[in-house]
């Protein structure tokens, strides 16, 4: 978990993956991926070792961090380290960056803070919250959808808006999602191997919707190492894409936002700060850079969440 609770990795073996169809609801293909070297060691434990290898990854708390993937986001990644002021939640930047995409996605559908809570346990228990391009068979991406069991392309299940969308999509399918108990909901939508694994996740998630989404100045605060530039027009790009608002480059490089995304868009921007390379952010009297993180700015205004892009 990020954390006191910083994220495992986890098994490639272990791997719980959503299993189901959404077409047809039909069950998983026993065929599975020749073997690796690797692989045959690891299973030189026997059929005891697999039974308590699952129970060993929910206790594990290793830190990872990995670039976020360049060929389906077109934007490079670095690692680094994000945290919440008056927690002890601490997520690297990719996780960061994840959870972010997932809670926008949910508010531009206009869906309640109880999706994103699902979604972001699901994608915790799944992958860390990491764009993965490995799995169970052939699952892949941020909730480990499989392409062959009707998920979309892989390229697809590795492009986190998409996957985030067709897990909503699933997910609101569910009777009673948003009052049922979070790891019999999670389950109905990625008919996994560990049907409870979901539920450690919730007070996790949780806090990270009530940060991501919340009205108020960000609590979040990330630090990254810089990297390639990442130019006005992509940034704006992706800030459209997953704010689902207009975001138009200006004279001078910087990218304005509409007001009307507030706080959240200034929030989810932090996150996206390693991955869009930004150098600064404004809105609403506060300005947040990668050194001091959120400082006041009586100077800056209200009329838009100013992106600026390093050089």
């Amino acid at each position: 978990m990020p954390t006191a609770r910083t994220a495992a990795r986890p098994a490639r073996a272990g791997s719980s993956s959503a299993r189901r169809s959404p077409a047809r609801g039909g069950r998983a293909s026993a065929r599975r991926r020749p073997a690796t070297k690797a692989a045959r060691r690891r299973r030189g434990g026997g059929r005891q070792a697999a039974r308590w290898w699952p129970a060993l990854l929910i206790t594990a708390a290793v830190l990872v961090g990995l670039a976020w993937d360049t060929e389906t986001t077109g934007v490079p990644g670095v690692p680094g380290q994000c945290t919440v002021a008056g927690s002890d939640l601490t997520l690297t930047t990719e996780q960061a960056s994840s959870a972010a995409t997932i809670a926008a996605v949910a508010r531009v559908r206009g869906l309640p803070d109880r999706a994103a809570v699902l979604a972001l346990a699901t994608a915790q228990q799944e992958s860390r919250m990491r764009n993965l391009d490995y799995g169970d068979r052939d699952s892949l991406g941020l909730f480990q959808q499989r392409p062959s069991m009707g998920w979309g392309t892989e390229t697809q299940v590795r492009d986190p808006v998409y996957s985030a969308s067709i897990f909503y999509d699933r997910l609101v399918e569910v009777p009673g999602w948003d009052t049922g108990r979070l790891t019999e909901v999670a389950q109905a939508v990625q008919r996994s191997g560990f049907p409870e694994a979901y539920q450690q996740w919730e007070p996790l998630a949780t806090e990270l919707t009530a940060v991501l989404g919340s009205p108020e100045p960000s609590r979040l605060d990330c630090r990254y190492e810089p990297a390639s530039p990442v130019s006005a027009a992509d940034v704006s790009a992706v800030a459209a894409a997953e704010l689902g608002v207009a975001a138009m480059p200006r004279a001078g490089g910087a990218v304005f936002v509409d007001p009307a995304a507030g706080w959240p868009a200034a929030t989810w921007a932090v996150a996206q700060a390693g991955r869009l390379q930004l150098a600064g952010i404004d809105f609403a009297g506060r300005r947040w850079t990668p050194e001091a993180g959120w400082t006041d700015a009586p100077e800056v205004g209200a009329d838009a969440v100013v992106l600026r892009p390093g050089s």
